[in-house]
């Protein structure tokens, strides 16, 4: 090859290269650090009550403080509100004022598990057995004979309130979803992998020792319910008014011989909510005030008063837009929106699905997705070649290793974000997130390289 074509080559094709042929040293350094706080984080942090709980924790340990409406805000300042435990959004506010727009990062805190009926608690055969009404988009047979773990709420009738959370500790007991021996599975192996597992059989194993010294019925059930007395002092009838939660009681481990790679229940999405989190940190003053968003529902549709489609985004805006004497409306058609959120990485086991062209891949970087939806682009917010070409420039200015995404083959399914909520209020929106293996199973696997390049270009849209 001449040297004239190959500097031809170079200057006309793309030429993608694994992120840890780009990566520094010191970089290397820095993405293990980044990546042992993830763990600890999602350790901590298995629902959307516990990552408000942990990141405001955080927060204010960094010097943010509760908003309140008509308060002084002056370049620098550190805000945050929280949104009845379940959302939160953070804030530092900017030196250019706020009609001038805001640098915005929307990512989601909650992921797939099974929630408990209200109704849930009962006896048969000598077992007792909490019944659950799965949550978000699951593969029901993954979610049997794996340890589970209980997490959640109880409001009691006299306005208490009771946090639970057993399971995850090693002294703890686990808890269970059994499933059908092979030896008597002939009928079952017949059916479809939606058919095998229903979500009626989806039922939890508490407990098989009967209460003593008592002749009445359900004494296996009494039993269960007279130990979750004396430790939360609840009765059955505050099930009622629980929220409480079945997710997998594993905590996040490396993976592989080189530990280059991290399994958790929850990536999707808690690892973009973290990378979105953690810059602000301790962030210096930023140009345009950088705003961190960490929302609820929106496995189930960003429905709900947590929900991105709630006025809890709005509220918080044009309150701040009110203390600084600017205009909703002005603030957010000058702004821009990062909806961090988490993209399938290529698998070649099931290549089968994707384009691979188009498919983003372990450790390629963070993954930026024009668009999601289904099919015809169906339910998706398109970003703009503008809004592409702006975040290209911002990401390589700062040497942040990122790739393109797309959710699989054309007509193969399709899925969505946040996206398209944030581009209805008229903010320039941009997908781009992390990508996973087996997303939506109790434990995902994500790169580390993947989601400290994802911190890095979530710090680079804080300070554009």
């Amino acid at each position: 090859m001449s040297e004239k074509t190959e500097e031809l080559r170079k200057s006309l094709l793309r030429a993608p290269k694994n992120g840890y042929d780009r990566i520094s040293a010191e970089d290397k350094a820095e993405m293990e650090r980044y990546c042992r706080d993830y763990m600890k984080f999602m350790d901590a942090a298995k629902t959307e009550r516990e990552a408000v709980s942990y990141t405001v924790e955080k927060a204010e340990a960094a010097g943010f403080v509760a908003f309140v409406p008509g308060m002084e805000l002056k370049p620098g300042m550190r805000i945050y509100r929280n949104n009845r435990g379940k959302s939160a959004i953070f804030a530092v506010i900017g030196k250019e004022h706020i009609d001038n727009g805001a640098q915005i990062v929307a990512s989601h805190i909650d992921s797939p598990r099974m929630d408990i009926k209200p109704n849930p608690l009962y006896e048969d055969a000598g077992m007792a057995y909490l019944k659950t009404h799965y949550y978000g988009g699951i593969k029901k047979y993954q979610w049997t004979t794996i340890p589970l773990s209980i997490h959640g709420v109880v409001a009691k009738k006299d306005g208490s309130v009771v946090t639970v959370r057993i399971g995850d500790e090693p002294s703890d007991p686990c808890f269970m979803v059994t499933d059908l021996l092979i030896h008597l599975s002939a009928d079952q192996m017949k059916k479809t992998l939606a058919e095998g597992v229903t979500g009626e059989a989806l039922n939890i194993l508490m407990g098989s020792e009967p209460i003593a010294d008592d002749e009445g019925a359900d004494r296996v059930k009494l039993g269960v319910m007279k130990l979750l007395n004396e430790k939360y002092g609840i009765v059955e009838e505050d099930f009622l008014s629980a929220e409480l939660t079945m997710v997998p009681a594993d905590n996040a481990r490396e993976v592989g011989m080189d530990r280059s790679l991290i399994a958790a229940y929850g990536h999707d999405d808690r690892v973009c909510a973290w990378a979105s989190f953690e810059p602000l940190l301790n962030m210096e003053i930023p140009t345009h005030t950088a705003v961190c968003v960490l929302a609820d529902k929106e496995e189930i549709g960003s429905v709900g008063v947590s929900g991105m489609q709630s006025q809890f985004f709005e509220t918080f805006m044009a309150d701040v837009c009110e203390c600084q004497k600017g205009q909703l409306r002005r603030c957010l058609e000058r702004s821009f929106c990062l909806s961090c959120d988490v993209s399938n990485a290529f698998d070649p086991i099931y290549a089968e699905v994707s384009d691979k062209r188009n498919n983003s891949q372990i450790n390629y970087g963070i993954a930026l997705c024009k668009y999601t939806g289904s099919r015809g682009k169906g339910g998706c917010s398109d970003a703009s070649g503008e809004v592409m070409g702006r975040i290209r420039r911002l990401f390589d200015d700062n040497n942040v290793v990122w790739q393109t995404a797309e959710l699989g083959k054309v007509d193969q399914g399709g899925g969505g974000t946040v996206a398209a909520y944030m581009a209805n209020r008229n903010i320039d929106t941009l997908d781009a997130g992390v990508p996973v293996l087996s997303m939506h199973a109790p434990m995902e696997i994500v790169s580390k390289l993947d989601c400290y390049m994802t911190m890095k270009g979530m710090k680079a849209v804080y300070h554009d």
